[in-house]
C-alpha cells in the first residue's frame, strides 16, 4: 500500500477536521476526500479510522460496500451508465455491453491511457429518456451505441 503523500495527507486531515464533530461522520469524510481528491486512498484509512474512533475494518467496509467510492484514481474522465429497470427495459443491457467494448474495460475500470473510468450508477433521474448515460456529470438520455461513441469521442477532443 502506498503512503499519503504530504498534500493527500493535509487534504485528508483538512476535511476529518471539519467533519468529525458531525454525527455519524464517516460517509460525510468519505465523500469530502474523494472529492478533492478523486478517490479514497488505501493509505487514509488508518488515519479515518483513528481520528473517528472507528474500526479500519469498519473504514474499508463502507469504502467497498458503497460503489461510488474508489480506492484508486479515476480516469479523466468518468463514463457512468444506468442499470436500472427502467434504462434496462429498452436496451440498457445492449448499451453497457457497448461502453465495455468500446472502452476496452469493465465496470470499476479505467482505460489504459488514463482517459476513461466506467462506472455502473443504479439510476440518474432521466428514465423518461431512457436507455441513459452521465460523462463528468453531463446527463444524456436516449442514448444509442452510435450515439455513446460520439460522446465518447467529443471527450476525447
Amino acid at each position: 500500500m502506498e503512503a499519503l503523500n504530504s498534500p493527500q495527507r493535509e487534504a485528508v486531515r483538512r476535511i476529518l477536521a471539519r467533519l468529525k464533530s458531525q454525527p455519524g461522520p464517516l460517509l460525510e469524510v468519505l465523500h469530502g476526500i474523494q472529492d478533492e481528491l478523486g478517490y479514497v486512498p488505501p493509505a487514509a484509512v488508518p488515519l479515518i479510522a483513528e481520528e473517528l474512533n472507528l474500526s479500519r475494518a469498519e473504514v474499508h467496509g463502507v469504502i467497498t460496500f458503497y460503489h461510488h467510492f474508489r480506492s484508486k484514481p479515476a480516469g479523466r474522465h468518468t463514463l457512468q451508465v444506468c442499470r436500472a429497470e427502467s434504462c434496462q427495459a429498452v436496451g440498457g443491457e445492449a448499451l453497457a455491453q457497448h461502453a465495455v467494448k468500446r472502452l476496452g474495460i469493465q465496470f470499476h475500470e479505467t482505460t489504459r491511457d488514463g482517459a476513461f473510468s466506467l462506472e455502473p450508477v443504479y439510476c440518474l433521474g432521466n428514465c423518461a429518456c431512457s436507455p441513459a448515460v452521465m460523462v463528468d456529470g453531463d446527463v444524456y438520455g436516449r442514448v444509442s451505441p452510435e450515439r455513446l461513441d460520439e460522446i465518447v469521442a467529443e471527450r476525447l477532443k
